[in-house]
Order: structure tokens, then C-alpha cells, then sequence
């Protein structure tokens, strides 16, 4: 059985995103500044389907298994070997999470940052991106596959997740300090086994 764990969470700090886009310049003239002023809404992850900014699976997964990755976790009666290939492996998160707000909704944050993006580098511009403010929520459903992997380990490295390891844009991974978020409530859930597409 595969059990399924429901969480809330609450952003401890504000959330921003930074999703590459390929909006077009209206033409040759637009300078850089422009188009980054009038496409910065573009930068975040929206579905497509309602409208609504969504936190990427992929982000809260890969921050999971970060945490594992930190915390090296060990495995009783397993010497030396930790979860963190398990939870890498056998922990999914495979839906967006919608945060309840639209593209209209995000506020501005406007950076001077490195043009490249690489810190350190060189040459810095004012760059734009979307901002969700502190409080933000949203529930996140987390897929534990790997039997071997006891629940508690999971839950622990959600909270490390939110705590220490954060997600989207300028995250403390990254040495920032956007994208961290508590987890006010969880509950596990059995599910039907998955099967292989025919």
C-alpha cells in the first residue's frame, strides 16, 4: 500500500519564483529593463487550468530530499546507511499546490542582481520578480512509496524542509532566505497500490 501524507503549509517567509519563460519582445527596441518590467508575472508558476500560481511538485520533492540528504538519518540495524537514497527514491510529490492567489495577485520584488544570475560575476541590473508575501498556504500531498521508510522520518524532513532548506527563488539552500514555510497539520492516508501503465 502506498501511503499518502496531507500537509498544510504556512510560508514563514515570503515565497517568490523565478520559472524561465520565452514571452516574446514586442520588437527589436524593447530594451532588457522593459521587458522585464512588463513581463516579470511571467516568471511564475501558474496552471493553466484555474489561474492560480501553484508551488511546483518538483520543488517541495527535490527540498524533501534535500533535508534527507542534511539530516542522514540512519538506518536501524543497517550500520552506517541512511535514507537519504530512500526518500530520494521513494518519496513523491506529484501534483503543483495551488497557493489560491492569481498572476494579478503577486506583488513585485525588484533585485539589482547579477545579469547573469551567477553571484560574484560581475555586471548587476535591476532585475523583477513575483513575490507572494509571508503567510502564504497551501497542502501539499506527499506520496511515501518505499516501505522501508517509517512515516516519522518523512514528517521530520518535511519540517527540515520548510525550515532550513526552503523552496522557490533566493531559498536558504541557496544562502537566502525566501521559501520557508512551518507545517501546522499532517495526516497519513493508505492508498490502493500504483500500478504500471499497459
Amino acid at each position: 500500500m502506498t501511503r499518502t501524507l496531507v500537509a498544510n503549509l504556512v510560508g514563514i517567509s515570503p515565497y517568490s519564483q523565478s520559472r524561465a519563460h520565452d514571452e516574446p519582445k514586442i520588437d527589436d527596441k524593447e530594451s532588457h529593463d522593459a521587458y522585464d518590467r512588463r513581463t516579470w508575472r511571467s516568471k511564475a508558476h501558474v496552471d493553466a487550468d484555474t489561474g492560480q500560481v501553484v508551488i511546483p511538485a518538483m520543488g517541495l520533492k527535490l527540498a524533501i530530499a534535500e533535508a534527507a540528504r542534511r539530516l542522514a538519518i540512519k538506518i536501524p540495524g543497517k550500520r552506517g546507511a541512511t535514507y537519504t537514497k530512500n526518500v530520494l527514491s521513494g518519496v513523491l510529490v506529484v501534483a503543483d499546490m495551488p497557493l489560491g492567489i492569481t498572476r494579478d495577485d503577486l506583488r513585485e520584488e525588484v533585485v539589482f542582481a547579477n545579469a547573469d544570475g551567477k553571484r560574484g560575476s560581475g555586471t548587476r541590473v535591476f532585475r523583477r520578480f513575483p513575490m507572494v508575501p509571508t503567510g502564504w498556504k497551501a497542502t501539499a500531498e506527499i506520496h511515501l512509496i518505499d516501505s522501508e521508510i517509517p512515516e516519522e522520518v518523512v514528517e521530520r524532513c518535511l519540517r527540515e524542509a520548510g525550515n532550513l532548506i526552503g523552496i522557490g527563488r533566493f531559498r536558504p539552500q541557496n544562502g537566502g532566505y525566501l521559501g520557508r514555510f512551518e507545517v501546522t497539520a499532517m495526516k497519513w492516508n493508505k492508498t490502493a497500490p500504483q500500478r504500471l501503465a499497459a
